[in-house]
């Protein structure tokens, strides 16, 4: 009977079983709180891996791609500065498209408040309710009046302490929110100038401490993974521009009002997977109404054919055949990664996703290479 060559590996492995399951809570908590402490660079992270798109790009031109070239020692600040600039111009032609159509509708909404509130004095007024038969009746009701002000203004006075407590504590989860953006931006940017650097650093590290089979293991996995979000980021964009131009030239078509506000917000939330373009549809379905109602449930009806379109047609194919994932898969994702983390889920559902689709088929062609991608023929009898 042979026996394991180190049974204290295993008994050392049932015993952090059994303590990860005892205090799994603890450990949970443990790493929502280490998560929350690290957020800021993290979320650096993340705006330094979307801008390094851009800072790539750039930095492909004549003028930054020759070693010759004056410009040549100055590109990657040139590049960074460039790629802010084009999401900074971006950011403000929607804005410039949106804000003022949208603060037409409610100026519209605004001014046919008054009207309302005439056609209801009338009506009141054309009740004809006797006066004395009103204090009868406000009489017979028995109230306290003196208390019941007393209860008002009671009521009103804690109203205004909790308002002001509440805007104390909205104020400070802003500010908040706004250093840990502040920090976040200057992390990403201290990665974006010295990425080459930290890359050479990590690989050191892996090379002396890792197996080299691991380390070009896990150098693969990480190269795969980045072509895969990366282009799952550059399809996504390229759909919501899609889906947004379909928008506007259908409603220019159906003589919908605020085609190019409407069609420029659903091809912005359309950055979300598949379900973006509902957020802004009923934002649209809104500002529509104020016009007509009646073109606002046709609004509907055709957010609803395109969204259908958008989903089934245009996003497998664009971003699923960008990321080389078939369709139904990216369906998949985005229905279970929403389920599970809502919008981040959907995010970052279909790169992973895809990911694991592209390591699992290699891994498979790998292991049975003599094996054709098509079904073998029978022999002839």
């Amino acid at each position: 009977m042979t026996y394991p060559k180190k049974p204290w590996f295993y008994l050392l492995g049932a015993a952090v079983l059994i303590l990860l399951i005892k205090y799994s809570d603890v450990i949970f908590h443990s790493g929502l709180h280490l998560i929350s402490i690290l957020m800021p660079l993290l979320l650096g992270g993340a705006i330094a891996y979307v801008l390094n798109i851009l800072v790539d790009k750039v930095e492909l031109l004549p003028p930054f791609s020759d070693s010759r070239h004056p410009v040549y020692p100055y590109r990657r600040a040139v590049s960074i500065i460039a790629s802010l600039a084009i999401i900074a111009i971006v950011v403000v032609v929607l804005v410039r498209i949106i804000i003022p159509q949208l603060t037409d509708a409610f100026r519209v909404i605004l001014a046919g408040v008054p009207p309302m509130l005439e056609q209801l004095l009338a009506w009141v007024s054309s009740m004809d309710i006797p006066v004395p038969q009103i204090q009868e009746w406000l009489t017979s009701l028995n109230v306290n009046w003196p208390q019941l002000v007393q209860k008002i203004a009671s009521y009103l006075s804690s109203g205004m302490t909790n308002l002001f407590t509440t805007t104390v504590s909205v104020v400070g989860a802003v500010s908040g929110v706004v250093v840990q953006l502040v920090m976040s931006f200057i992390f990403a940017l201290y990665l974006l100038t010295g990425k080459e650097k930290l890359a050479r650093q990590f690989q050191a590290l892996g090379r002396t401490y890792l197996n080299q089979r691991v380390y070009r293991s896990i150098l693969y996995v990480l190269d795969t993974a980045h072509d895969t979000f990366t282009k799952f980021i550059v399809g996504q964009c390229t759909e919501a521009v899609i889906i947004g131009v379909l928008c506007t030239l259908g409603m220019m078509l159906l003589r919908f009002p605020y085609a190019t506000m409407i069609g420029t917000l659903i091809g912005a939330t359309a950055l979300l997977p598949i379900v973006g373009a509902y957020l802004g549809a009923v934002i649209g379905a809104f500002m529509i109404f104020t016009v007509n109602p009646l073109q606002s449930a046709a609004f509907l009806v055709f957010i609803v054919i395109l969204q259908q379109l958008e989903g089934n047609l245009i996003y497998p194919r664009v971003v699923g055949s960008s990321i080389g994932l078939p369709g139904i898969w990216v369906l998949t994702a985005v229905t279970v990664g929403g389920g599970i983390a809502g919008i981040p889920g959907m995010l970052l559902a279909v790169p992973l996703t895809a990911t694991l689709y592209k390591l699992l088929r290699q891994d498979v062609a790998r292991r049975q290479p003599a094996v054709s991608e098509s079904s073998p023929t029978e022999p002839e009898p």
